[in-house]
């Protein structure tokens, strides 16, 4: 039986890198459960619990199409003879409809998971967004520094001193004043999600941005740009073992 030369140690290499990958995994894995943060996590009643519900709240909202009593979006699904009936727990509850519905009939129940979905999706994105932003800009600006930081971090000090909901709801009235009604309720998310993400940038920029993590720039033969501002938002060694103590 002819077979390829070298083609036993191809098949055993890919296994191979599979197998330290694993092992890899499995260490990080026990490093985590060993560490400080899982422990502290177990030692708190208060944060155990926490955890628990927002896992059953992301959960519910992932699974609720699979969870649900009806479609609250498909108008084939209400029936307005429904409308304004009351909770299970109320005297002409029903099981149906454990939470009652609203006045065209809309089971609250379900109502309540996918109306989670939307709410968990702008809550997402907007952190992230405004992560993106305030990260990039507390990293310029502590880069930079000189005019470039002074504008950058005036305009934040301008923009922290007034509540965040103030800035989100400018932002959505201007989005309302520019785009058309029907354009406006077409882009509704991603209207929120910056409207949110850029009230809250701030603190991210401030914190990057701080002066004991101010990124200095590189000599001709050290570090390039990028390394030097990725490694200004991680603390030095001094701050941690000065954290512990």
């Amino acid at each position: 039986m002819w077979s390829i030369p070298g083609s036993e140690s191809m098949c055993v290499a890919p296994r191979g890198n599979a197998v330290r990958h694993a092992q890899r995994v499995l260490d990080s894995l026990h490093r985590f459960f060993d560490g400080d943060i899982w422990y502290s996590f177990k030692q708190s009643r208060v944060t155990v619990t926490a955890a628990v519900v927002t896992a059953v709240l992301v959960l519910s909202a992932l699974f609720a199409p699979l969870i649900s009593l009806q479609d609250p979006f498909d108008p084939a699904a209400l029936d307005l003879m429904d409308a304004f009936t009351p909770p299970v727990w109320a005297a002409d509850g029903s099981w149906e409809f454990p939470l009652g519905t609203d006045n065209q009939g809309r089971d609250l129940y379900s109502a309540i998971l996918y109306g989670s979905r939307l709410s968990l999706l702008i809550g997402f994105a907007s952190v992230v967004f405004a992560l993106t932003i305030g990260v990039g800009l507390g990293l310029v600006a502590g880069y930079l520094g000189g005019a470039v930081d002074a504008v950058i971090m005036r305009i934040a000090d301008v923009q922290i001193s007034f509540p965040g909901i103030l800035i989100a709801l400018l932002i959505d009235g201007v989005a309302r004043a520019v785009l058309p009604n029907e354009r406006h309720d077409e882009l509704v998310v991603y209207v929120l999600i910056l409207a949110i993400g850029l009230s809250q940038w701030v603190q991210f920029a401030r914190t990057v941005r701080g002066p004991d993590h101010r990124p200095r720039r590189p000599c001709s033969f050290g570090p390039s740009s990028s390394r030097l501002m990725n490694g200004a938002t991680a603390p030095r060694p001094d701050e941690v073992g000065s954290s512990k103590m």
